[in-house]
């Protein structure tokens, strides 16, 4: 099994860093950093093993056919990985196409 992010999802993952800083979400940017790895590493090496819905139609602007799985982060944030699932060379591939968290994306779900 392996898990790959669309371009787009390794530069949000990028852009988050900045905003969790700015906005007082941690006192360090190196912080904001280590979060942010720690969540693209939790999705990388976890997705295959978790639970998974299927994905409502709001988000098919990213993809279709797609589920997600969630990761909480703490007590308030739970991070959503939207994805489509494959075979290739009989090996199972998840495709990450859109990573949203609850503040976000919990009217949807």
């Amino acid at each position: 099994m392996s898990v790959i992010f669309l371009p787009e999802v390794r530069i949000h993952f990028k852009k988050i860093i900045p905003i969790l800083y700015e906005k007082g979400y941690f006192g360090f940017k190196e912080t904001a950093v280590k979060y942010v790895d720690n969540l693209f590493d939790d999705i990388e090496i976890n997705l295959p093993a978790c639970l998974h819905k299927i994905a409502p139609k709001h988000f098919e602007k990213y993809g279709k056919d797609m589920y997600y799985s969630g990761f909480r982060k703490n007590k308030n944030t739970i991070w959503y990985a939207f994805f489509t699932k494959y075979e290739k060379n009989k090996e199972i591939v998840y495709l990450v196409r859109h990573i949203e968290n609850n503040h976000t994306a919990a009217q949807y779900l």
